[in-house]
This record gives structure tokens, sequence and C-alpha cells, in this order.
């Protein structure tokens, strides 16, 4: 049997009202006369943000490189993957649920409405992308309630060379150029794309000005020394358990901070970071210390790409992978065969300096069908001069929004 694709895209991105602007697209709109609603209200238990920090910690974990710089983005990849759960049934569901740390209801309740925030430094957009020519048929449902929680748009274009164009415009647009390009074409076999943008540009409470930033030592994994511009301050916030210490550094507004830990001399990062779970890290976030913090941090850029698909089977979820035993009824159906998820890819992006930072992150899921913080002195210091950890997280809820190391600048 010829076997048909799915491909659901999530790209980094920033939310705009409109499509494509004035721009001549060719795709149809779909969502003419349904109309996102308000996302039912669900009790988001502490336990189901637990289990959204040990997804985090998780997927760091997995994908943490031992000779390069990692990053991911554990907001875009939960997004993308709870959408796709809106989707799911019976075991595939259950073992997605289990995965990303609750219920899709909850984790819907969790993540709707994210970035819709009037000046929020965190933008997000989403739209679906369906084949013409009755290749998939979709499940009101399923779209009802990614209009709901998500603000999907639904679109129906031809799948050919104009749809590429359409769909790296829409994703340049929203990325306001971070991202020129997701797609080169669209395989004969693909018959949809669902996209979720997602993008972080924020400015610091206290920005750093120009005698603040000098020339330092920064010793990379392989203990070379690299000469890189630090950036200086104090801060108000630290961070101490029993294996390194760090600080918080708020954006302004208060919403989303920069959180760095350093790893005690004598362990790495990585062996720090295998060490961590969830419920661990959300009780260091939400019990810093109030002391004078002086502050050394390099300016640094990261990006990173990589497959998830054997990081989440190690995870838990293998099923949703299984192209005899998926169930993803709940999205739709298509007359070549049971849909299944084929691929996972993520990328991200990140850049901090003196007046602030700015990332984005694309997570890419392709489906194919069937043929305690210790007492602290009077000043406490944290030198960022060897590899450390670092997270962009949003503090009414301490989700990241990013993760990362930094072994070498």
């Amino acid at each position: 049997m010829k076997q048909k694709c799915l491909a659901l895209l999530v790209a980094g991105g920033l939310l705009c009202s409109t499509l494509m602007g004035c721009t001549r697209t060719y795709a149809t709109d779909l969502m003419d006369g349904v109309k996102a609603g308000t996302p039912t209200e669900v009790q988001v238990q502490k336990e189901t943000w637990t289990g959204m920090y040990d997804f985090s910690v998780k997927l760091l974990q997995t994908t943490c490189d031992r000779e390069d710089n990692t990053l991911v983005s554990p907001m875009s990849v939960l997004s993308a993957l709870a959408m796709t759960a809106n989707g799911a049934r019976g075991e595939t569901l259950a073992q997605m649920e289990d995965t990303l740390g609750g219920t899709v209801e909850q984790l819907n309740g969790a993540l709707a409405g994210l970035g819709q925030e009037n000046d929020s430094p965190l933008y997000l957009a989403n739209s679906i992308w369906f084949a013409e020519g009755g290749r998939i048929t979709p499940n009101p449902d399923f779209l009802q309630v990614n209009a709901d929680c998500y603000r999907a748009g639904v679109f129906e274009a031809p799948f050919d060379q104009t749809t590429v164009t359409d769909i790296n415009r829409w994703v340049k647009e929203h990325t306001h150029g971070m991202v020129e390009e997701v797609l080169r074409e669209i395989p004969r076999n693909t018959v949809m794309y669902l996209i979720n943008a997602l993008a972080f540009e924020a400015e610091w409470e206290d920005p750093y000005e120009d005698s603040d930033v000098w020339q330092q030592a920064f010793t990379d994994q392989a203990g070379k020394v690299q000469q890189v511009s630090m950036m200086h301050s104090e801060e108000e916030l630290y961070l101490r358990d029993d294996q390194a210490q760090g600080f918080v550094k708020y954006y302004q507004g208060g919403r989303y901070a920069f959180v760095a830990l350093l790893p005690d001399k004598g362990i790495s990062v990585l062996d720090y970071v295998e060490g961590l779970d969830g419920q661990q890290l959300k009780a260091l976030l939400d019990n810093p210390t109030s002391v004078p913090v002086a502050v050394t941090m390099p300016k640094f850029e990261s990006e990173m790409e990589v497959d998830l698909v054997e990081v989440l089977k190690e995870m838990g979820m293998d099923l949703p992978f299984d192209s005899a035993q998926a169930d993803f009824t709940d999205l739709g159906t298509s007359p070549d065969g049971n849909l299944y998820i084929n691929e996972v890819l993520h990328k991200a992006f990140i850049e901090v300096e003196e007046k602030g930072t700015r990332g984005g992150a694309a997570t890419v899921v392709g489906m194919n069908s069937e043929g305690a913080p210790e007492e602290p002195e009077e000043q406490m210091v944290v030198t960022l001069d060897r590899p450390f950890v670092y997270l962009v997280v949003d503090t009414s809820s301490m989700l990241p929004v990013f993760m990362g190391t930094v072994l070498s600048v």
C-alpha cells in the first residue's frame, strides 16, 4: 500500500494579526464559521506543573551533548506534543500524557493563552495546513479544541511550491526574520502541517552598561581557556543546592527570568544535569535566597538541531511511533491507513547579551499512515567562567521556555 505522510511542524515565531499581511497566498481559510471559543477552565494542579518540569528536565538530560552546547525549548516541544495529543486515543494518549506530565485537558489548561498577553516578550502563533483533494479528513472536534486552546488557524493549500513559499513566509514574518526557511519542498506524501510558532524577545530589567562588560577568561569543557566578553552585575536572588549555586536575573516586567546554575568545582555539567529531576529543580527555583549576588556572565549565542524520536521513546513514548498500534483517530482519518508519528525534529536558538535575550524554537512532528538551600554569606559571588546550566522561565509557573548548557562560548 502506498504510504501517505502527515507532518506536523512547530516553528519559533512571533504572533501577528494576519496570516501573511498584504502578501498574496494560495491557501484557503478553513476556519470560516469555526470560531475560537474560551477554553474550558481546568484546574492545573501542582502535580501537573511538576510533571511538566519532569518532562523538561528529561528532555534536557536526553539531548545533552557531551562536547557542544545544548539548547532545547521545553515549552515549544510541550506545546507541539500537547496539540498532537488532542488527536490521540487509548494507550497512545495515555503514553503521551504520562510522558508530558498531565492529562491532555490539564496540558491544554496549562498551555492555553501563553504568549497572548499584550506586550508579552513571549509570542506564540499556531496554524494547521491541509493538502487539497481530500487526502485527509480532519476531526472537527480536534480543530475546535486547538482553536480554543491554541488559537490555531486552519488553511487548505495545494501543497506544491506555492505552499512552501506561503509557509516559509509565514514563519519568517512570525519570527521577525529569525527563521527564514523551514521547508525547501513538500514531499508528495505529506498531507498536513501543524505549525506552532514561538519566539522570545526580552530586555533585562537592569540592562548592562558598556562599563559593565570586559574581556575575561572562560575555561571550556575541554579545559581550553577562552577570552570572552563577560557581563558584570549585582543581582538579588541566590540559588543553592548540594551540588551547584546560581542566581535569578529578571527581564522587564518580572514575568520572565534568566536562571544560571554553576556546578561546584569537581562536578561536571553533564553529571549535574544527569542528577536533576523536575521536583528538585522546581523546589530550587521556588525557594531562592534574597541576598546580594555579584554575578559574572558571558555573552553567548547558542543553537541546536536534534531529532527527538529516540529521545521521546527513551522517555516512555513508544506507542505513538508504532505504525500498527498508534491511535490518532481523534485527529482525523486518511484513506491510506493508520496515522502514526514518524519524526520529531527540534531546533532552538538563543542569544544572551547586554540588552537582554532573544530566541526561537522549532519542533517538527511528522506522521505517516500505515501501508534545601544553604545559609548564605553576607554577599555571594557567582562567576560563570566555566561550563554552566541555564534556563529562561515563566515566573508565574516556573515552566522553562528554554533550557541549555554552555560548555564553551
